[in-house]
């Protein structure tokens, strides 16, 4: 494939991802948890208890960032901090049952989001769509 049809591709990829990030996060402001709470409880969820630094680092925020995110967290009973076993001075977090279910439901209000955009497509676009994601991205 010519460089010239790879960078109209990635620039059409690109303009198609922020719009369907910017719809996804309206459901986002329903949750009552806000973008930063719900993306690193997703971490928590996801990818399992962490240290406050390595949730920091997953986030690409400062540790500062971080702590209060978590303490914004805990206050709402979505995850809990237990010092760590090998280091009184760290901090291992969790995600509680009832963080599951928020970001279970946050997850849910934004798939409903981004399938509403896709409404207008036919069966078989949607079937191409679907066929060029699996291809182009086989391991999402």
């Amino acid at each position: 494939m010519a460089r010239g049809k790879r960078e109209r591709v990635a620039d059409r990829l690109h303009s198609v991802a922020i719009h369907v990030l910017r719809h996804a996060r309206e459901a986002d402001r329903s949750s009552g948890h806000g973008q930063a709470r719900l993306s690193a409880l997703s971490v928590l969820v996801y990818g399992g208890p962490c240290t406050l630094g390595e949730l920091a680092q997953a986030e690409q925020v400062t540790a500062p960032t971080i702590t209060r995110i978590v303490q914004g967290l805990e206050a709402d009973g979505l995850v809990e901090r237990k010092t760590a076993p090998d280091d009184a001075r760290a901090f291992i977090v969790r995600a509680t049952p009832k963080g599951k279910r928020a970001l279970s439901l946050a997850r849910a209000q934004r798939l409903r989001r981004i399938e509403s955009l896709l409404c207008s497509a036919n069966p078989s676009d949607l079937d191409r769509l679907e066929d060029a994601l699996a291809r182009v991205f086989p391991r999402s």
